[in-house]
Formats: structure tokens, sequence, C-alpha cells
């Protein structure tokens, strides 16, 4: 299956450091909160945003490096926000299997869910909000970057 003339292993390949990003955020809210920050210190370390700013990041590369076109914004987007959704869906699972409170099954996160039915939130209601805000926004900022930033040929592979 190709989206936009590249293979989803390509999609992937593209992505690594973006994937990176994500779940250096996730490790280190953990280690935070499991080390006694601040809850503001912990608050910052947010998944969704480290999501949200590597499908910007996403975009820019998929411009400048002439990656494809908006379905290319699409896949990159689903693929980060399913990520960023599964790195949060394993801690609130991690909690349940052995027992072990951590920043993602806290009260002030959870919103009185059940861990089983806040997993399925990440995985539906989240998945799906962040893929379709976050296309919008990618194709915006797209549009936008080819209206006034001209790629040459010669330093689109850089």
């Amino acid at each position: 299956m190709k989206i936009g003339g590249h293979r989803l292993r390509e999609h992937i390949r593209f992505l690594m450091p973006l994937f990176g990003l994500i779940a250096a955020v996730w490790l280190l809210r953990i280690v935070l909160d499991k080390a006694g920050s601040p809850p503001t210190v912990v608050r910052i370390m947010s998944v969704n945003v480290a999501c949200a700013v590597s499908v910007l990041l996403a975009v820019l590369l998929i411009h400048f490096k002439a990656f494809g076109s908006y379905a290319n914004v699409v896949a990159a987007t689903f693929l980060l926000e399913l990520w960023s959704q599964s790195l949060i869906s394993a801690a609130i699972a991690f909690s349940i299997v052995t027992g072990i409170p951590n920043v993602f099954v806290a009260p002030e996160y959870a919103h009185s869910m059940s861990p089983l039915g806040h997993i399925i939130a990440h995985m539906t209601f989240s998945l799906g909000l962040g893929t379709l805000f976050g296309s919008a926004m990618g194709c915006l900022l797209l549009w936008m970057l080819r209206l006034l930033v001209r790629v040459t040929p010669g330093n689109s592979h850089a």
C-alpha cells in the first residue's frame, strides 16, 4: 500500500526521530513523577503536546525534504498519534497489571474513568480527534509553506 507515493515502511522510517521525541517525553514524564517533581513540571512534559509538536515538525520535513503531499501529512499525523496514544495506553495497562500507579492513572488525568475505560478513550476519541485536528492543522501549514516558501529541486533532498 502506498500513501502519496511512499510505502508505510518509508513513512515510519521518515518519522523515526519524531517517534523517539514522543517516547522520550513519555519516559521523562514517568521519571519526573516518580522522582517527586512538582506537579507543574510533570504537567509540562505532555505526551499530547509532544505529539502536536511532532506533527508540525513532520509537516516541515515533508515540505523541505519533498517527501510528499497532503496525504502524507494525514498519514504522518495518524502514525504519530497512534504512537503517542499507544504509549499512554501502555503506561495505563502497566499500572493495571502490576498495581503500581504512575502519572497516567493519576486522578487528575484519568477523569474518574476506570483504567480500561481510560485506555479505550485514548485509543478511540484521543486517537480520532488528534488525527483529525492534527491533519487539519498540518495540511493548513503545508498549504501555507507551499504558498510562501518555494523549495528548489537541488535543495529538496538535504
